[in-house]
């Protein structure tokens, strides 16, 4: 069975506990790593100029304590491999309707499951929604 390595426990321990009983739930049926937790202002401010966040400090999910966001990615991660980044979002869609926990994925913000109506795909953004 997979489980989370030093670097993925860290960023997750930075996470509200509804994320980190659905990581360690979705950790048990596919290998992958957490990849952002909680981001501070350096680290906001960096991923909004790089364009890998929409939102300024302090206004992101990423941004609050504990995080309301985590970005998560397969193990071995290759970030051109689009399709195992959308089918690790799937595992962590169906896998949080059976805990009851909401969730809000990147890949499709309005949750119509439709990827295509999206101009900005965070295919490794989770966030609790209405938490």
């Amino acid at each position: 069975m997979p489980k989370f390595g030093s670097t993925s426990m860290k960023n997750l321990s930075s996470c509200h506990p509804n994320l980190q009983r659905l990581a360690t739930e979705v950790i048990k049926y596919v290998d992958h790593c957490i990849t952002c937790g909680h981001r501070d202002q350096v680290a906001q401010d960096k991923a909004f100029a790089e364009g890998k966040s929409k939102l300024k400090w302090p206004n992101g999910e990423h941004n609050r304590i504990p995080s309301n966001a985590m970005d998560v990615a397969p193990y071995l991660t290759d970030w051109n491999d689009t399709e195992s980044f959308t089918l690790l979002a799937g595992m962590y869609y169906g896998i949080a309707c059976t805990m009851g926990i909401k969730i809000r994925l990147g890949i499709d913000w309005d949750g119509d499951f439709k990827t295509s109506d999206h101009k900005f795909k965070d295919r490794p953004h989770i966030e609790l929604k209405g938490e």
